[in-house]
């Protein structure tokens, strides 16, 4: 989250200060003990001094302010306000997300370990391919002989440029020439050694679609450009903040581990294939996880479609349901529930004892009901579905698993639900082209993952043809299958248009067994198409992308994608992959309309399926969608971010150095009461106010514990005194000025605050790494320029020595935007 700009100081009044402190926080202010104030009430006791000492006197009327001061009140952006603004932006972003872990140091370390553990693995077992022979190093920047002219890149210390080409010159103090690397800047060309250059460049790319940054850097002026970087540290730092929390919060569940049983064993063998290497290890981490491990499994299996991942969750699912807990299978289509199901059944059985069902939107309300109350009392061990699943009906007697197919086709509330489930039951989730959300975790090892690339022996790479439509092209496609006795999937968008296309091949191939299928249609009409298309009746299937996912037949080997610029690449992938299930050559044509000219993000997503036509790419390709369509937000579905402001591959790389450094960025608060602020201020609250407010010891009493537990309490606090009796007047915002001053001070590990002529000191126990992050992300120039860090202290020396109360204000608004970046940083 961004710090919130708040306002610059008056130039009549500079900006540091020395609060008076007080031991008790209950002593913020006293009144005359000669004067009784007029009141209502009649048991009001008497206010004890106040070593703070905000004195009653006979003042104004409240509503007597100034022109300035009233604005400002109606307008309701004072320095309070403003704060209050980002801590409930904050929070709330934080309670949508994960609940934050509290542990003490010690317990934190322990953790904070392993989670770079975790990371390390995540990495070693999905980008091995990108490991260095030196030090285990993941690199992620560019080799100048792969760029092509116009390519966007970013040179660490300069910035955005526009790749030119490589060209031999010769260097000033030398006779040989060498191999310089040509880089447009907005300002002039640059050029570098090719060895400098692959050490410095990254490509750049953006996490939308579009390819092209808003601008180039300047190659003379590089504060742009470090700003910017910046920001991207920042951003990380609060991504890496809000990955340990949610990392912690799991780690801190506890199930008992499951037993080895005999009996899984004798299941497996029921498996009629050889496993490829790459399934066997699937096979082991999903049993580690199970049996030996006491937190919950969340564990991505990426494997392109036929490669055995349902293998691997019938395992986990045989596991689970014999130590008598319950497993629910999640699909995003009926097609691919009803697989799922009768391959389910085809396993267990063996088993009676297990139960397996099917619950969907299309079962009779009886039949629904009936299946409900079965899998509340515990006599379903198995339930396979759609989203249904998910509703609110749907009561477990003793879930223990939970198996997501194609996490990616479910929305956002649903994926929401999905994660709720993370925190108390085994997760596994199966996808061949997994969404970048996902990859993401699992790139950053916040996620466990196994990757399946090995394809099985038998199987041959898929040909993908690109071009304009035709009928001609199409129906000769067709012809070519259907003389080898093959079948073939023809795909739309959508369902207007199905049946135009069955008229057009029923007068091209009469006598042909056609059909259509689309999710509209009643499940027994839909069961009854998938079951003759899969037994071979139907040699020809037009359709929707309702089969992007899970279907098996093996006599399919061509298919026909119309419209292809409507697709996706992640689907485009998935629909190619329903064809080559067997050892015949198959085919894939992609068409798109004469008069719809391909976007360069379509024509890019065809590139990126070209170059992923080998077996087992699906993950790679999951890459390049994240780099084309970027990652999104860790819990959200927003598609950019302040990644496109250093592009993704250095963005990447900072991540990892900041998970590789982690413990640098701890940020160790300090007690409340232990705070002390030498400030002499003595602001004096008018009796009209007194008198206003219905119980002011009380009231004062309440602040004072609000901010000694924290500062969404003391925020809660401020709003709920302001909705009751209006905007305070000036003298009790300094003291409410003060309790945010004194909380925040805590918040960030200063235990001493106090100014000497125009010197101010803040004693502190964060490191220089610590406050360079957060005086970087400072949104006041103003303040952040002010700031030095020297051992122990931060410091700032004023223009001119300040009054007391201008004092104060300088000091809460230095301290709110240095408090602003503590989401960046963990929090023992």
């Amino acid at each position: 989250m961004a710090a919130s700009v708040l306002p610059k100081p008056n130039i009549s009044s500079p900006s540091f200060f020395n609060l008076g402190s007080s031991p008790r926080l209950s002593t913020l202010f006293t009144l005359n003990p000669n004067e009784k104030p007029k009141t209502k009430h009649k048991h009001r006791h008497p206010f004890p001094p106040l070593t703070c000492c905000a004195v009653y006197t006979q003042s104004p009327p409240i509503s007597t302010t100034t022109s300035t001061e009233r604005e400002r009140m109606e307008a309701g952006r004072d320095p309070i306000s403003i704060l209050n603004e980002r801590i409930r932006r904050e929070y709330s972003k934080r309670n949508a997300t994960t609940k934050q872990v509290k542990m003490d140091s010690k317990e934190a370390e322990k953790y904070i370990q392993m989670v770079k553990e975790q990371q390390q693995r995540g990495l070693q077992n999905l980008k091995g391919e990108r490991q260095s022979k030196k030090g285990g190093v993941f690199s992620y920047k560019a080799d100048p002989y792969n760029l092509v002219s116009g390519d966007y890149v970013v040179h660490k210390k300069v910035g955005i440029g526009r790749f030119v080409g490589i060209k031999f010159d010769v260097p000033k103090d030398s006779s040989e020439p060498i191999e310089y690397v040509f880089i447009e800047y907005s300002d002039g060309m640059a050029k570098l050694p090719v060895k400098q250059a692959s050490r410095m460049l990254y490509r750049y790319s953006l996490p939308n679609e579009s390819k092209k940054p808003r601008a180039l850097s300047k190659l003379n002026d590089t504060s742009a450009w470090e700003r910017r970087k910046t920001k991207g540290r920042v951003a990380i730092q609060k991504m890496v903040v809000d990955l340990m929390e949610l990392y912690l919060h799991r780690l801190k569940q506890r199930r008992t581990p499951y037993s080895k049983s005999p009996a899984l064993a004798e299941f497996i063998a029921q498996f009629p294939y050889e496993p490829t290497p790459d399934q066997k290890q699937a096979f082991i981490d999903v049993e580690k996880d199970l049996t030996e491990r006491e937190t919950p499994m969340d564990r991505l299996i990426c494997g392109d479609v036929g490669f055995g991942k349902t293998e691997v969750a019938l395992r986990a699912i045989f596991c689970v349901v014999s130590a008598g807990k319950q497993a629910m299978v999640l699909a995003p289509t009926i097609v691919l529930a009803k697989q799922h199901f009768d391959v389910i059944l085809d396993r267990f059985s063996k088993y009676p004892d297990v139960k397996v069902a099917l619950l969907s939107r299309f079962q009779t309300k009886a039949e629904k009901e009936e299946y409900l109350e079965m899998i509340k009392h515990g006599n379903l061990d198995i339930v396979v579905g759609t989203h249904a699943l998910l509703g609110d009906r749907v009561v477990y007697s003793n879930l223990g698993l939970l198996v997501v197919d194609e996490e990616q086709r479910f929305g956002v509330n649903q994926k929401e639900k999905i994660a709720s489930y993370k925190t108390s039951i085994d997760v596994l989730t199966l996808s061949a082209t997994p969404i970048p959300r996902t990859l993401y975790l699992a790139l950053t090892g916040f996620r466990d993952a196994s990757l399946i690339s090995t394809p099985p022996p038998e199987r041959v790479p898929i040909k993908s043809h690109l071009s304009v439509f035709s009928k001609e092209k199409a129906i000769s496609a067709i012809k070519y299958e259907l003389d080898r006795g093959g079948q073939v999937f023809y795909v739309l968008p959508r369902i207007k248009g199905l049946e135009k296309v069955m008229s057009f091949l029923e007068q091209s191939f009469p006598g042909v067994a056609i059909a259509i299928a689309h999710g509209q249609q009643y499940l027994r009409q839909l069961e009854e198409t998938m079951e003759k298309f899969a037994q071979g009746e139907i040699k020809i299937l037009i359709c929707t992308n309702i089969v992007e996912s899970g279907l098996d037949i093996q006599n399919a080997n061509t298919i026909i994608i119309q419209d292809v610029q409507h697709f996706g690449l992640a689907q485009l992938y998935q629909l190619r992959g329903r064809v080559g299930r067997a050892d015949k050559e198959a085919h894939a044509y992609l068409f798109y309309p004469d008069k719809s000219p391909l976007s360069d993000q379509a024509l890019e997503r065809f590139a990126a399926l070209e170059e992923c036509r080998e077996l087992g790419q699906g993950f790679q390709l999951a890459e390049r969608d994240m780099s084309i369509r970027g990652f999104g937000t860790i819990f959200g579905e927003q598609q950019t971010g302040d990644v496109g402001n250093v592009g993704l591959d250095l963005f990447f790389e900072m991540l990892f150095e900041s998970l590789s450094k982690v413990e640098e960025n701890c940020v160790v608060s300090v007690p409340y009461k232990s705070v002390q602020i030498e400030i002499n201020i003595n602001p004096h609250l008018s009796s009209e106010y007194i008198n206003h407010l219905q119980n002011p010891m009380e009231i004062i009493h309440k602040a004072e514990k609000a901010a000694e537990k924290d500062i969404w309490n003391l925020m809660q606090f401020t709003e709920s005194l302001r909705r009751q009796y209006g905007k305070e007047p000036h003298s009790m915002e300094i003291l409410l000025k003060k309790l945010y001053v004194r909380r925040m001070a805590a918040d960030l590990g200063i235990n001493r605050i106090y100014a000497s002529g125009k010197m101010v000191s803040m004693m502190t126990n964060m490191s220089k790494r610590v406050f360079k992050l957060m005086t970087d992300s400072m949104a006041s120039e103003v303040h952040r320029n002010s700031l030095d860090f020297d051992g122990d202290l931060i410091k700032a020396e004023l223009l001119l020595e300040l009054p007391s109360e201008q004092l104060l204000n300088w000091i809460f608004e230095c301290l709110a935007g240095l408090h602003a970046s503590l989401p960046a940083l963990i929090k023992y």
